[in-house]
C-alpha cells in the first residue's frame, strides 16, 4: 500500500501535466526507498520498477498495461488488473494470505538491488533499447513541463557532471 505522500506528489505530477510515467515514478521511487531502509528486497531492479508501477497502476495513474509482445502474457494480465482496479472498473478482493507470503518472500530478497550501480545499470540497458528519437522526444516534453526553477536546476546538476566527466 502506497503512503499518501506519494499519491499526493503522483497527482501533484498530473496536475502539471506530467506524463503518466512521470506520475508512477513516485511510486518506483518509493519502492527503492523502501528496499534501500531495508523493509524489503527484491529479485532485481526490473522487480522493484515492476512493483511501483503496480502500485501506481492500482492507485488511479492512467498508465496503461505492456502491448502484446512487450512483456509476458502474465505480467500483461497482472497490469492489467491493477490498471482496472485503480480506475475503479473492478473492486480488488483482500487476500491476506497471499499478501503476507508475497511479503515473506521479498524479505529474503537482496537489498543490493536498488543500489545506484545497480539502477544506473538498468537506466542505461533501458535507454539503449530506444532510438534516439524517442529519448529526443521525452528530453523536450520535460524540459516544457519542468518549470524554470527545476529547469535551471537540471542544468547546473549537468554542467557539475560534465565538469567531473572531464577531470
Amino acid at each position: 500500500m502506497p503512503r499518501q505522500e506519494v499519491i499526493r506528489k503522483a497527482r501533484q505530477d498530473k496536475r502539471a501535466g506530467k506524463s503518466a510515467s512521470t506520475q508512477a515514478g513516485e511510486f518506483v521511487k518509493d519502492q527503492i526507498d523502501k528496499i534501500r531502509k531495508g523493509r524489503h528486497g527484491a529479485r532485481s531492479t526490473k522487480q522493484a520498477i515492476a512493483i511501483g508501477l503496480s502500485e501506481a497502476r492500482r492507485a488511479g495513474v492512467d498508465l496503461p498495461p505492456p502491448r502484446k509482445g512487450r512483456t509476458k502474457k502474465s505480467t500483461r494480465r497482472s497490469a492489467k488488473y491493477a490498471y482496472e482496479a485503480g480506475q475503479g472498473k473492478r473492486t480488488p478482493k483482500r487476500r491476506p494470505k497471499v499478501s503476507r507470503a508475497v511479503e515473506n518472500v521479498l524479505k529474503k530478497e537482496p537489498r543490493s538491488t536498488a543500489s545506484r550501480k545497480a539502477l544506473s545499470k538498468q537506466a542505461k540497458s533501458a535507454a539503449t533499447r530506444r532510438s534516439a528519437a524517442s529519448r529526443s522526444a521525452a528530453a523536450r516534453k520535460a524540459s516544457r513541463t519542468k518549470g524554470a526553477k527545476a529547469r535551471s536546476a537540471a542544468a547546473k546538476k549537468a554542467a557539475r557532471t560534465r565538469a567531473r566527466r572531464r577531470s
